[in-house]
């Protein structure tokens, strides 16, 4: 963030899916499609690049740090607080002048006019972030000084109180996500919608799902109305299936331009239109062939909101689609009760508890943990009480809409667009909600066994090569485990000591030692116990000086390092504080004395010394190596890749290979820099050539190869290789899991590798 950015603005025609720093998730998308000659409204990014020198030179930063540093996001009205002011701070301080005035002219080239300003963050419209709608839109912007006020918004909006929320969750540095600016023609649809190109709720990708609805497609995305849905077969384009929704009223643009409170307004739909099908069959078929083209661009079910005006359809935003289960029937409890309401099913599962009526975000505070969410429709700002649901219904709304959306991803159970479940249910009811059917019965009506945990059965692929799985909160365990995957390839330390919140040299100098290492054992214990007898690979801590000095009493002993990443961390710690590295050891010992399925991976290794330093300590602690207790190597320090022999002389069961470090080593790049987020690739020739030499060489000696890194989950590309290439096994984020294996066993296939008997 400290380098001067190269541009303000980026033409739809001049970026692409690659620059994904420069232009955030959405602006990306619609430069891709834009090259593709997909049909997109014309426009322009205000670049990520802008934002992060705003900031820099407004010098908000560690005024906003400071305040989020006392900010508990789990309390509603504090991070609402938080949120405004800093929205506050934003908004207030000007914008630098030559960057207002690129704006302007940009916005004047395009012939000026209505245009929409949206949020395009940089970690959003991703597979493992993919909770739509945290930042601002602003429809119908016209005149130049209006547009520069509304991208401040916009960039404003990245702090949101419900995106701080998401961001908290997710353990992402507000500070490294970065938001562009998406400026473009404003359409003005007469009609609108969603497509998917997988059917969302069974998860069928032989199926394209299309919501209509007259007027302008806020309403169908944020689930104000109920669309039509037309159901089509991918390959032959054959509509299956066709749901045509009444429509009493639609959004369209405010005639009134003096009226700046409402820039869009609903009008009534004539008696006779109420009940008509939305798009007629050709054009239904018409706009599934662009889904398909779109789906082909980017090679993965895609999430598409689509507008048509005067008879053309425009795409204005593509996303993946992240919330498919792959494959395999769902096992259903079987319910029955008195019916008191239905609508669509819009998230698989069955759950009872109490209801709790939200008609108003700034009620979410009232929804306790395990009670059912009942609202009018969610927005982005219910996500936090969506989290603590154990069911949600809605009056309103598609199985595209927020709800339905976020739901999946949360696995909570959801009923949308049942019309009137606000008015039915009665505060504070009893109820059964049935997810699979779209009914919300009288009371609990099924066991509490089936509740808690309706089980989806899946056809497991048999692949040589293991699919492990990347983890590191306790609470995912159990879920995890149970689904296709053969063990845990890398289980990150970080976040059970963040957990503990204390610097253990902290806890050693006051007689608390004990204590630390019976609370990194216990979920330690949680992880080898859910997926015992599967390998779990225990990465020691990695954690950086300025890491270790966010935990209690940690400013007292880590210097400040002015590039952590290539500090004082990993092994050398090991060797340098034997003392605290006996308390991590001590933890594992206590978890294997009952499982033995917990094995340990060495972080960044710089020399051969260091490593067989380690290795000695570990077994003079009583963790020698044996047929049930192995150790493993992190491989992403070039030295690892030169020394490869060496390294395995010195006595290693296995490697996993950290692409994110080897990478930014290897070309010497940042990973963190968004002015150097194109040359941060994976698939560098540089990268693979020591990807293909350690597996090569690991093959030879007999040792396992494994991979860790962000690679496997974001390229499916470079897993095809390294399954070519003999790797033993990849490790995957848990949203990648079904699409992986499916990979895994296409490549298998491809290279005669046959999993017959596995």
């Amino acid at each position: 963030m400290n380098n001067r950015p190269k541009k303000t603005i980026a033409w739809f025609e001049e970026i692409g899916k690659a620059d994904l720093a420069v232009a955030g998730g959405k602006g990306a998308n619609l430069g891709e499609m834009t090259k593709a000659q997909i049909p997109v409204p014309p426009g322009f990014v205000v670049t990520a690049d802008a934002y992060f020198r705003f900031m820099q030179e407004a010098k908000l930063i560690d005024k906003i740090r400071a305040r989020l540093k006392i900010l508990n996001p789990k309390n509603t009205r504090q991070l609402q607080e938080t949120a405004f002011e800093i929205k506050q701070m934003i908004t207030q301080v000007p914008m630098p002048q030559d960057m207002a005035d690129e704006i302007r002219k940009a916005y004047q080239k395009m012939r000026q006019g209505l245009v929409a300003v949206r949020s395009s963050a940089t970690a959003e419209d991703l597979p493992e972030a993919s909770f739509a709608g945290q930042q601002s839109t602003f429809l119908n912007v016209q005149g130049a000084t209006n547009v520069v006020e509304a991208v401040q918004k916009c960039w404003a909006s990245l702090f949101e109180a419900r995106a701080i929320f998401y961001r908290h969750e997710q353990r992402f540095d507000h500070f490294k996500v970065g938001i562009a600016v998406v400026v473009q023609r404003m359409v003005q649809s007469q009609i609108s919608g969603v497509a998917f190109t997988a059917e969302p709720l069974s998860s069928d990708d032989k199926k394209i799902v299309i919501e209509a609805a007259y007027g302008l497609g806020e309403a169908v995305v944020s689930g104000d109305l109920t669309p039509d849905m037309y159901l089509l077969d991918k390959e032959s384009l054959q509509i299956l299936e066709k749901k045509v929704a009444t429509q009493e009223w639609q959004l369209v643009r405010n005639p009134d331009a003096r009226d700046h409170k409402r820039k869009n307004i609903r009008v009534k739909i004539p008696a006779k239109c109420k009940s008509h099908q939305k798009l007629a069959n050709k054009d239904i078929v018409a706009l599934a062939k662009i889904a398909k083209m779109i789906e082909d661009l980017y090679q993965c079910p895609q999430d598409i909101e689509w507008a048509r005006e005067e008879d053309k359809f425009y795409i204005v935003q593509t996303r993946p689609i992240t919330t498919l289960r792959k494959g395999g029937e769902v096992t259903k409890a079987e319910v029955k009760g008195v019916e008191l309401l239905s609508g669509l099913p819009a998230s698989p599962g069955i759950a009872a508890g109490l209801t709790e009526i939200i008609l108003d975000p700034s009620e979410i505070v009232n929804l306790k943990e395990g009670e059912v969410l009942v609202a009018e429709m969610t927005t982005p700002d219910f996500v936090p009480a969506m989290k603590r649901s154990v069911a949600i219904v809605t009056d309103r709304g598609g199985r595209t809409c927020h709800a339905a959306i976020v739901s999946r991803e949360l696995g909570v159970p959801c009923i949308v667009g049942t019309g009137n479940a606000t008015t039915v249910l009665k505060e504070k009811q009893l109820v059964t909600v049935d997810g699979y059917q779209g009914k919300v019965y009288e009371g609990k009506v099924i066991s509490q066994a089936k509740v808690e945990a309706p089980v989806v059965i899946r056809p497991r692929l048999k692949t040589v090569t293991k699919l492990y799985v990347n983890l590191a909160d306790p609470d995912l365990a159990e879920k995890v485990a149970a689904r296709d995957v053969d063990g845990v390839g890398l289980l990150r330390a970080e976040f059970m000591i963040a957990n503990i919140g204390e610097h253990p040299r902290y806890m050693i100098e006051r007689n608390r030692g004990g204590e630390f290492v019976d609370k990194l054992a216990q979920g330690l214990h949680t992880f080898a116990k859910a997926f015992n007898p599967r390998p779990v690979v225990y990465r020691t801590t990695d954690f950086k000086t300025n890491e270790y000095r966010n935990l209690k009493g940690g400013d007292k002993y880590e210097e400040v390092e002015e590039n952590p990443m290539l500090g004082y961390r990993g092994c050398s710690r090991y060797i340098k504080e034997p003392d605290v590295f006996r308390l991590e050891v001590e933890a594992i010992k206590k978890v294997r004395e009952t499982f033995t399925n917990l094995w340990v991976m060495v972080p960044f290794v710089r020399t051969v010394a260091e490593f067989e330093q380690t290795r000695d300590s570990l077994s003079a602690l009583g963790l020698a190596r044996s047929p049930n207790f192995k150790l493993w190597m992190m491989v992403e320090v070039p030295s690892n890749i030169i020394l490869m022999n060496k390294f395995i002389d010195a006595g290693i069961d296995g490697i996993s290979i950290g692409s994110n470090d080897l990478t930014q080593l290897t070309l010497g790049v940042d990973r963190d820099s968004p002015r150097l987020a194109d040359v941060f690739d994976e698939r560098d020739e540089a990268v693979l050539w020591s990807l293909e030499r350690a597996i090569s060489i690991t093959n030879r000696r007999r040792v396992t190869s494994s991979i860790c890194g962000q690679a496997p989950s974001v390229y499916p590309e470079l897993t095809a290789k390294l399954v070519r290439w003999g790797i033993t096994s990849v490790s995957v984020n848990p949203d990648m899991i079904e699409h992986t294996r499916e990979v895994i066993a296409r490549a298998e296939e491809d290279a005669g590798i046959s999993a017959h008997g596995n």
